[in-house]
């Protein structure tokens, strides 16, 4: 009953991104086939729920280089038993921004990304079924990392100064600037 809300976002979420249309199906009969796929307890993989975070005016976005990863990253976490993935998005931009008024730009999905954890000390590798949504500051706040994170950034509309060719962060990127 709780992923039938996913279900349905899901299944209006349409992307000019033919490796996203991938994503969603297979992102779907995870989903399906799985009543635990919130729970990060699921071995194999779980939902997370991540966001593309704009300042203020929307002239720049926020990235964090991520300490376990060691790869410029969204914003981002698990879901940890919680369904309302726009709520886990909006309570991870917090916790790693160090910014309170923050709000999402529309209920609809972003974008959405499979990829895999490689295994470490703690678990094994695993994939994180990623549902990204479009939020936004608020007010103007000093930006706060936390111990998720070796840095944050800011970067504006330039793919020059993106300081990462991860493909999933680029084809967010691309949305930002051509919306």
């Amino acid at each position: 009953m709780k992923r039938e809300p996913l279900i349905a976002l899901l299944q209006a979420y349409a992307s000019p991104f033919p490796e996203e249309e991938q994503y969603k199906s297979r992102m779907l009969e995870f989903i399906r086939a799985h009543e635990n796929c919130f729970e990060r307890s699921l071995e194999q993989g779980h939902m997370t729920a991540s966001s593309w975070l704009l300042n203020h005016d929307g002239s720049k976005s926020l990235l964090m280089h991520h300490a376990k990863l060691n790869r410029w990253l969204q914003l981002g976490g698990h879901a940890d038993g919680n369904p309302d993935l726009i709520g886990v998005a909006l309570k991870e931009a917090r916790e790693e921004s160090g910014i309170k008024a923050i709000r999402a730009l529309s209920p609809s999905i972003f974008d959405i990304d499979i990829h895999l954890i490689p295994e470490n000390p703690k678990e094994k590798a695993h994939y994180h079924y990623d549902v990204r949504f479009l939020l936004q500051v608020e007010t103007e706040e000093t930006i706060q990392k936390n111990h998720e994170s070796k840095e944050l950034r800011w970067v504006g509309k330039d793919l020059n100064l993106l300081p990462t060719s991860e493909p999933s962060v680029v084809r967010m990127f691309t949305k930002w600037i051509q919306r």
